[in-house]
């Protein structure tokens, strides 16, 4: 029960840093918003990893530092279990639930056609009817899609950890970085104007993306290696 009240008071204290960390998610996609899918995906490459080596140094560390008997092999699998786990779920399925409701990918019908030509149309009609490009969004995973980045970056993580573990790092920082790759996911599928009910949308599905995953990975799992009775505060800073 003290746990559980000390992680209610913890998601609570954390969801301003994480609205203010959703509204620098909006300011960029509205810097971002026209430079095109490929230059939004490799930004997308940026901040997605970056996230996954912090998510894995933080649980390599714990792991190791309240495991006192444990082998290399048991520490990567917990290491990359654990960042892949979060990160994924943070910057690329609930962005990509969010999309889906919001429809962002969905573009506007006149935005296919207005240069199509009337003889052309039928044909246009034929050859696109298939396609799959425009029937919504598409969840990008990092660890599938960019495995050559993602997945070594989990293993350096998992490496820093096991030579130097530290658990103390900056919650603003995991935030700021987890917000910026999901509004690059997001950045990477809109089709359509970002007018204020959209950004109002997106908001939402930003803090709601961040806010969970992270607070778990920053609070509720260290919380998970602490028994009761003993220091249960959470080891990341303000």
């Amino acid at each position: 029960m003290k746990k559980i009240t000390i992680i209610l008071s913890e998601l609570k204290n954390h969801s301003p840093f994480t609205l203010f960390g959703a509204f620098t998610g909006i300011i960029c996609m509205l810097l971002f918003k026209n430079v095109g899918p490929e230059t939004n995906h490799r930004l997308f490459q940026v901040f997605h990893p970056s996230h996954v080596v912090l998510s894995a140094m933080v649980t390599a560390s714990l792991f190791m530092l309240h495991r006192n008997k444990t082998t290399f092999f048991t520490i990567l699998i917990i290491g990359y279990i654990g960042a892949i786990g979060v990160a994924t779920v943070s910057d690329c399925v609930l962005p990509f639930f969010g999309e889906s409701i919001l429809g962002v990918a969905i573009p506007v019908h006149h935005h296919l056609h207005e240069e199509a030509e009337p003889e052309n149309q039928l044909e246009q009609t034929e050859t696109n009817a298939p396609d799959s490009e425009h029937e919504g969004p598409k969840i990008h995973l990092g660890f599938i899609e960019d495995w050559y980045i993602v997945n070594p970056a989990a293993l350096l993580g998992i490496l820093i950890a096991y030579f130097l573990p530290r658990t103390k790092f900056p919650h603003a920082g995991h935030v700021l970085i987890s917000t910026w790759a999901s509004s690059f996911h997001v950045l990477m599928n809109t089709q359509c104007e970002l007018t204020l009910p959209i950004l109002s949308g997106i908001l939402v599905v930003l803090f709601i993306a961040v806010w969970l995953p992270c607070c778990f990975s920053d609070i509720v799992f260290p919380l998970l290696f602490v028994k009761t009775g003993g220091d249960s505060s959470h080891v990341h800073h303000h």
